[in-house]
């Protein structure tokens, strides 16, 4: 009984090796490589994207926009302008953060500068002091643009800001000073694509 298993293995391997020998991109090889087709590719716009006239992907943020400017809660948002927003876009979100906070003022290293959204989706351009959309709670708590300040005393004395981008097929149902989470959960599910625009800044 195992020496008939055995044969009846050996001809299926056999069997096998004759089809991939006469049929080489059946079991997705090119000589030597083997290649993984994925099964649904992901259809992506690499067009879709955020960018600013004030300053450039890695480049400093002027300092009209920041600290260095005016008080916390008068403070201006810098032109944003968006491009080849994918079809079906209802309405834009933004968040922006620092992630190079020093760790002895806030355990998690992250700033919350910006919550916008309900930004029309027809929109391309924002201008500076925007009032589209709606804004939510930002990390001291208030419904508004904070602008980079970096402290001068902790390392580093430069910090990156990340402005995200998401292009939703909905509005969210959420009020004016909702906060991050309540408006990440809201997106769930309805993000087409999303985009990003790293500034940096060093406090005067």
């Amino acid at each position: 009984m195992n020496t008939s298993y055995a044969y009846f293995g050996i001809g299926i391997v056999m069997l096998l090796a004759l089809i991939a020998f006469t049929n080489p991109g059946l079991f997705g090889q090119r000589g030597d490589e083997t290649i993984i087709v994925p099964l649904s590719p992901v259809a992506t716009s690499s067009a879709f994207a955020l960018s600013s006239s004030a300053f450039g992907e890695g480049t400093s943020i002027p300092s009209k926009y920041t600290c260095d400017a005016t008080p916390a809660e008068s403070q201006i948002s810098p032109p944003l302008s968006i491009a080849s927003p994918p079809v079906g876009t209802k309405t834009f979100a933004i968040i922006m953060e620092d992630p190079d906070v020093p760790k002895a003022l806030k355990p998690d290293g992250t700033f919350l500068h910006w919550v916008l959204f309900n930004i029309p989706g027809n929109l391309t351009d924002l201008k500076e002091k925007t009032m589209e959309g709606l804004l939510g709670a930002n990390g001291a708590g208030k419904n508004s643009y904070i602008g980079p300040c970096p402290p001068k005393e902790y390392q580093p004395v430069e910090h990156r800001y990340l402005f995200t981008l998401y292009a939703l097929d909905t509005s969210l149902t959420l009020k004016v000073g909702a906060s991050k989470q309540d408006m990440l959960k809201a997106m769930q599910g309805h993000i087409l694509e999303q985009t990003a625009l790293m500034g940096r800044y060093k406090k005067i």
